[in-house]
């Protein structure tokens, strides 16, 4: 019977590599294409959507929300996109700034 190893957090890691001025920004810029994929994915299916559906009311093709969806696109979405999107969803699209510690 083999012994389950030991779990870490990813967490020390992270902070290690994010110290970096350039690295934190690269990373951030990837969660957040990241968070925008995994969000208007939600939001599609929440409204019971198809892909094809939604690009068809938004002026895309379901290959470029393929793309949006799938967070690997290089590009980041435009607000007015994403505006678009909440629109044909049903929903009301927010944008905000959260702060890590009180000012």
């Amino acid at each position: 019977m083999k012994k389950k190893k030991a779990h870490r957090s990813a967490r020390p890691f992270f902070e290690k590599v994010t110290k970096d001025g350039e690295t934190r920004i690269l990373f951030e810029d990837e969660k957040s294409k990241t968070e925008i994929a995994y969000m208007v994915r939600a939001t599609r299916l929440k409204a019971g959507l198809t892909q094809s559906e939604l690009a068809k009311k938004i002026g895309s093709s379901q290959s470029a929300l393929a793309r949006l969806e799938s967070g690997l696109d290089r590009r980041v979405p435009t607000l007015s996109l994403l505006a678009r999107i909440a629109a044909a969803c049903d929903a009301d699209f927010e944008f905000g700034f959260k702060f890590h510690r009180a000012s």
